[in-house]
Order: C-alpha cells, then structure tokens, then sequence
C-alpha cells in the first residue's frame, strides 16, 4: 500500500481506521445472526425430511392401488404455495405456511374408500415437499449472505485495519523524524547565529 507521508495522510487514515473499527462490530453480529439462523434453518430442513420419509414409507403400503385409480395424480398439483416473509439481519427470507390445493371433485359412490385416505396423505407428501423446498431456498439465500459478510469481516479484520494501522505507524516515525531534523536544523542555525552574533560584538 502506497502512503503519502504528511499530516493530512495521517488525519485520512485515522478517520477511515475509526470507521472499520466501527463498523466490524455491525458485520461480526450480522455474521453470528446468518449463522444461528442457517443452524435454525437446517435442523427444520432435518424435521421435514424425517416427516417426508415417514409419510412415503406409511404410503408405500397402498401405493400399488394408485395404479387402479390415475386420475388421483390430477389432485395433488398445488393451486398455490403460501409463504411469509422473514427478515433475518437484513436478508429477506421465504417462510414456508401452507400449501393450497383444488376441490377434488369425484363420486363417493363409485370410488374406491381408499382414495379419501390416498389423498390426504399424498397431499401432505407434496405439502411437505414444497416445504423442503422453501426451507432449502432460505438455507441458499442465508449461505450465500454468510459467504459475502464473512468475506467483508476477513476484509476489515485481516487486510484494512492492519494496513491503516501499520500506515499511522510510518507516518508518525516520518513526522517525528522531520520534526526531530527540524528541531536539529533550528539548533545549528540558533547557534550559527549566536556564533555570528559573538563574531561581530567582538570586532
């Protein structure tokens, strides 16, 4: 890093070393917020999964019978995913509330009693995959935003203060350096002068 030694160099870099000093506190706490939120995240996303694999290993029991009534599969496209939002130190986040599905319209007289039940159940499989993907993207959003202020903590911490730092360091050996050739200069000179001075008094 290039400094230029003078007193106006010092004054910008003492008033920049203040302002990272300030504002890494800001981005260590947004750092500590992504990550306890990512860990929030993960552990839904574990429920979820383990919710998943119970509702398909319980439907496994019936799902050769789907083969006997396709028109089911009509039933289980969502009709709308609704989500909230959440804001996580900045960072805008999908939450997951409910997945929305048509009337499923049929004769409870000509079909099969196991399709009220096939139903429900299939939809809460694809209710929860919509919710394994809406947790998913939050997980995405959040690592993404952990990815960039960690890099911007490491920035301050590693590269900007130090540098600031090291910089008021050599200007201010500079600065003492000229002020103590200054003040020698002074002295010869006084003492040029005094010399001077005692040399025309005597003649």
């Amino acid at each position: 890093m290039k400094v230029k030694l003078s007193q106006g160099e010092l004054k910008r870099i003492r008033d920049a070393l203040r302002q990272y000093e300030r504002y890494l506190p800001t981005l260590q706490l947004k750092k500590q917020q992504l990550q306890l939120e990512i860990v929030h995240l993960q552990n839904a996303m574990k429920d979820v999964t383990k919710a998943l694999s119970e509702k398909k290993g319980s439907a496994r029991e019936w799902a050769g019978l789907l083969n006997e009534y396709p028109t089911i599969v009509e039933w289980l496209t969502p009709v709308r995913v609704v989500t909230s939002r959440k804001n996580v130190a900045g960072v805008d986040l999908p939450l997951f509330e409910r997945t929305e599905f048509g009337l499923a319209e049929y004769d409870l007289f000509l079909t099969p009693p196991w399709v009220d039940r096939a139903l429900v159940e299939l939809r809460e499989i694809v209710s929860l995959l919509q919710e394994e993907r809406v947790v998913g993207e939050g997980i995405a959003i959040l690592s993404q935003e952990l990815r960039i202020t960690t890099q911007r903590v490491n920035l301050f911490e590693k590269v900007k203060i130090p540098e600031a730092k090291e910089a008021i360091r050599l200007i201010k050996i500079h600065l003492g350096d000229q002020m103590t050739n200054a003040v020698g200069r002074s002295k010869i000179a006084k003492k040029k002068i005094e010399e001077s001075n005692a040399q025309a008094a005597a003649e």
